[in-house]
């Protein structure tokens, strides 16, 4: 039974509440623990008890984080650059162009920076070079470092790595999965790897990073070499990370974004500082600011700019170089912006075509940039509830990227599919996958794309459905009860951050502000309020019902947050959707 019994919204969708179990739970929670019900509600649907509630609710790294030696070649990897850095021998550092690559290579070249030693940063361009190391970039770099670290790619690099053999020592670290062999270099360590348990696989490139600073840490230590700076307060980069690459935001990943995110607070990182106050941020950023505030613009750099902005941007010491990189990396993301938004049309309106029930939504399209394929991919799955791909042609090869949901392991159905030869290539991870297609194999590696998919469960929940974690009266929604459903944050990747539905409410005042967004304030009819901001909706079924109501009523589902202004607070309704309440 749909929820509220609101089987087709205003927005076309239907609500969806906790299942039965998961409202079982909640009250055990909100019995035993005397929490607060929607807070309960939260973490039951994370899958907490109440044997794990206290270590979930205030995750520590003193807990979490995993000996780094746990990884295969971990202690091979940071002993090559410990004696790197004890001979004075060149280092380069090749880095994927995005956030994750970014803040994995500046988390290695400022722990170089803190123990005397520059490094050469390499990042590939987009459109010329692709994603990886390739034969030309590496033996240029091999011709004068003696060692190069891969970081946030080179899993796959077999042959831009074998190219180098003999000439620089190459160690691997990275997050994405390994193919039944390794490349030839010294070392790969990536939670990933065939040969791995998995247990860590949730975590980043510049998780995995983190952890190799840790190790190195430790073989520094004692050998009279300065250790390099203080770990914890490289955090931040780890966080931004961490959300930006959608990877899941359990286990010590939980830790490591709340611990980052105290550490950003305190805006001692002048490029961070500089794009919040750019956003105008004028608060401590939190989770979903890494997602949507940060992230885009440092990947903007390596969408259609100048790949190596972004990880420049995060490893920049001085405010005034900072600021003059945050300028262009704006700049950059809004004329990123003006190309999504014309690829965007176009995709939804083919996968509109084709159909939206399948496993898999995808469109195609010539010289579509690749900067924002996955973009645009991302906005297909957040539209159609499924895994989504978007791929540009340029002649006769097709290259694109992916993005999935929950439960369904998008990267390695790509790469069985490269396996079986339907793709020139392809790789990545759960969440996020790229490939390279001939175009005359589109139709089948999509339609066999869709099969493995399928298999792993996409395509079972309806497309519009809306998941709510309950029922909030606006009497309740306070700070207070906000800051206690906060504790079962951070929210990203496997853990959404939730969404609760007001029911029977009217429209006591609303006003446009900017282009297309709606301001509302929203009483029970009893005296409490809620006031709420619907994004994007002016022009929408939602907006006009809301703006020409009339005195109707409506159930409204959306996710609470504090909006902060002037040093003032107040509750807010981030409203997502509506429906009327003599429907319900």
């Amino acid at each position: 039974m749909a929820f509220l019994g609101v089987e087709e919204s205003l927005c076309g969708r239907r609500w969806v509440g906790p299942g039965l179990e998961a409202e079982r739970a909640a009250a055990a929670l909100a019995q035993g623990a005397g929490l607060p019900d929607a807070l309960c509600r939260v973490l039951a649907r994370q899958g907490v008890d109440g044997e794990a509630l206290e270590g979930f609710l205030a995750p520590t790294l003193r807990d979490l984080l995993p000996d780094p030696r746990g990884l295969r070649d971990m202690e091979i990897a940071a002993e090559r650059i410990c004696r790197a850095v004890r001979a004075g021998e060149r280092i380069a550092v090749f880095a994927d162009y995005d956030v994750d690559g970014g803040a994995a290579a500046a988390l290695l070249m400022l722990w170089l920076r803190g123990v005397g030693r520059e490094a050469t940063l390499y990042v590939p361009d987009r459109v010329e070079e692709g994603y990886g190391p390739n034969e030309a970039a590496m033996q240029r770099l091999a011709r004068e470092h003696r060692l190069i670290v891969c970081v946030d790619c080179g899993t796959l690099s077999h042959a831009a790595i074998a190219a180098v053999n003999g000439a620089a020592d190459v160690v691997v670290v990275d997050h994405h999965l390994g193919g039944e062999t390794l490349p030839p270099a010294l070392a790969v360590v990536n939670p990933n790897r065939q040969d791995e348990s998995g247990e860590l696989g949730h975590l980043c490139a510049a998780g995995v990073v983190f952890l190799l600073l840790v190790e190195l840490r430790r073989q520094m230590r004692g050998t009279g070499a300065p250790e390099g700076p203080d770990l914890l307060g490289m955090l931040d980069l780890v966080a931004l990370a961490t959300v930006a690459d959608v990877v899941p935001l359990v286990g010590v990943n939980r830790a490591l974004v709340r611990q980052g995110l105290k550490v950003m607070a305190r805006r001692e990182r002048p490029g961070l500082v500089a794009l919040a106050d750019l956003a105008r941020l004028d608060s401590p950023p939190e989770s979903h600011h890494l997602g949507f505030v940060f992230g885009p613009r440092i990947n903007a750099g390596g969408r259609i700019g100048a790949a190596d902005l972004g990880a420049r941007l995060l490893m920049a010491q001085q405010r005034d170089e900072a600021e003059s990189l945050a300028l262009r990396l704006d700049a950059l993301n809004r004329e990123r912006r003006a190309i999504e938004d014309e690829v965007r049309r176009s995709a939804l309106a083919q996968a509109e075509a084709r159909g939206l029930d399948a496993p898999l939504v995808w469109a195609a399209g010539e010289g579509w940039h690749p900067g924002v394929v996955g973009i645009v991919a991302a906005r297909l799955k957040e539209a159609t509830n499924r895994p989504a791909i978007v791929i540009g042609f340029d002649g006769e090869t097709g290259k694109g990227s992916g993005r999935s949901i929950p439960g369904v392991d998008l990267g390695a159905a790509i790469q069985r599919l490269a396996a079986e030869g339907l793709l020139l290539g392809g790789g990545g991870h759960r969440m996020a996958a790229g490939l390279t297609v001939a175009r005359g194999q589109i139709e089948p590696a999509m339609a066999r794309l869709g099969e493995l998919l399928a298999r792993q469960g996409a395509g079972a929940a309806l497309p519009h459905d809306l998941a709510l974690d309950g029922m909030l009266m606006p009497g309740a929604a306070d700070t207070v009860l906000i800051r206690e459903i906060e504790r079962a944050g951070p929210f990203g990747a496997a853990a959404p951050a939730p969404r609760f539905a007001f029911p029977d409410l009217v429209v006591h005042h609303q006003r446009r502000v900017g282009d297309a967004h709606l301001r509302l304030s929203l009483g029970d009819g009893l005296g409490a309020r809620i006031e709420a901001i619907a994004f994007g909706v002016c022009e929408s079924r939602l907006g006009h019902a809301l703006q020409n109501h009339g005195g109707a009523r409506f159930h409204v589902a959306g996710r609470l947050e504090v909006n902060r202004w002037n040093g003032r607070e107040r509750v807010q309704l981030r409203l997502e959707d509506a429906a009327p309440a003599s429907e319900g």
